[in-house]
């Protein structure tokens, strides 16, 4: 039987037990940090060899040199041929939705000119190199490469290399198929930190990358935290997370449902209901402790729930939007009569979905818009990945004579306030020193 955390808005002591939960963060391994730091400094300075080392001890795969962790052309196209033709459909339309959506958001170069002709603007490029990592340990995830790597292509990302974990040599062939239909470059069969670590520092088989993109486990998130600088990232992914909210007009059984979806990624997972109706939030735990048993993943998602879960029980939609807002949810589910007038109130969310036919789990796998998103309440902030990620814009300034004389002079008298000197002759010279060429 699940055990879910119970609050009330009306309750007197809700303002402080909701703090307290929203407050509370999962249990890490306390020797992670200092773990990953003793792989990266050996990554960084023994390269090749350390890879060799932690391949063997962690993924129990042995081999005389990295490049034969590397999964050839042939490999992946023997992969996409090996899938049932279900698969390959699923995975074509995957891809074809979350391609259509991304090239949408395609920044592009501009120039404005101002009355005395001078211009200014912005070049848009493409990153050279990108590492995209893939987890492989208890789940196969071929939607995640499609969602990291799709959108780098139409980035137009120059080479894009997939580190992904096989334990023991064993690698699902529907990631292989993703990746090739994806279109990436390079993929190395390297897990842990030591994939993020050869990836930010390149090793003689592994070229180093301008960005690492991808989720992964504690030591994942952690090497990537710690390279951060060195290279660059996309975020610092927590415990997934899911919030739905009802008004009593969905369907009990099929919220119950939406909550295991997130519930079973990982026993720290987050699944949150909020309701405006106790009855409706009695038969959702009904349905869940009736569904519960018939899931192979009951022991995560119970952990999930008992530790992590909640009910509130709100007195109207609006303080549901207020809550929702302060949890800043990375997925959030309105299962309510009028969606699109709730979503109005909605300013924090990684991605939000719009009643219930319209569940959670379509936009991990195919409805279009990226499953990277903020979690830990950093939608705040933060945005989903998408081609802007793999894209960096460059300022670009051409001053013309005269422009140069009007400029000259503005910025004289702010660096003469700065009591930057040189900064001031400068831009005097551009306006004193007429008979320049």
């Amino acid at each position: 039987m699940l055990d879910i955390t119970r609050l009330r808005t009306r309750d007197a002591g809700f303002p402080a037990h909701f703090e307290s939960w929203l407050s509370s963060t999962p249990a890490t391994e306390q020797d992670v940090h200092r773990s990953v730091a003793e792989i990266i400094e050996a990554v960084r300075t023994q390269g090749d060899a350390a890879l060799l080392k932690f391949t063997q001890l962690h993924d129990q795969i042995s081999v005389e040199c990295v490049s034969d962790l590397e999964i050839t052309k042939s490999q992946a196209h023997e992969a996409l041929q090996s899938i049932s033709s279900e698969q390959r459909e699923a995975l074509e339309t995957a891809a074809s939705r979350i391609r259509e959506y991304a090239k949408r958001q395609r920044l592009q170069s501009w120039t404005i000119q101002d009355e005395y002709g001078n211009e200014v603007g912005q070049k848009v490029t493409a990153l050279q190199k990108v590492g995209v990592y893939v987890p492989g340990g208890t789940a196969a995830y071929p939607s995640s490469v499609l969602m990291n790597v799709i959108p780098a292509k139409v980035a137009g990302v120059e080479s894009v290399c997939m580190a992904v974990p096989a334990p023991r040599g064993d690698l699902n062939p529907v990631v292989l198929a993703a990746g090739a239909i994806a279109g990436v470059d390079r993929v190395f069969t390297i897990g842990g930190a030591q994939a993020v670590a050869a990836f930010a520092y390149g090793t003689h088989t592994i070229p180093k990358v301008d960005k690492i993109v991808g989720p992964g486990n504690a030591y994942v998130a952690c090497a990537k935290r710690m390279v951060y600088g060195q290279v660059g990232i996309d975020m610092i992914a927590g415990p997934s997370e899911v919030l739905v909210i009802c008004d009593g007009h969905a369907d009990a059984e099929w919220v119950a449902m939406d909550l295991f979806s997130q519930a079973e990624h990982d026993p720290q997972a987050r699944a949150m209901l909020i309701a405006t109706e106790d009855t409706f939030l009695e038969q959702v735990l009904k349905h869940m402790n009736r569904q519960l048993g018939q899931l192979d993943r009951a022991e995560t998602i119970t952990h999930s729930m008992n530790n992590s879960g909640v009910f509130i029980q709100v007195e109207n939609l609006d303080e549901a939007a207020e809550l929702s807002n302060r949890i800043a949810p990375e997925h959030l589910s309105l299962c309510v009569s009028e969606p699109h007038a709730l979503l109005e109130k909605i300013s924090n969310a990684g991605a939000v979905f719009l009643g219930q036919d319209s569940p959670e789990v379509f936009g991990d796998y195919c409805a279009g818009p990226n499953h990277v998103l903020p979690t830990s309440t950093t939608a705040r902030y933060s945005s989903p990945l998408g081609v802007y990620d793999f894209q960096k814009r460059t300022s670009v300034v051409n001053c013309s004579r005269e422009g140069a004389r009007k400029l000259g002079k503005v910025a004289a008298v702010l660096a003469h306030s700065e009591g930057l000197s040189a900064h001031a002759r400068s831009a005097e010279y551009r306006y004193k020193q007429t008979t320049a060429t």
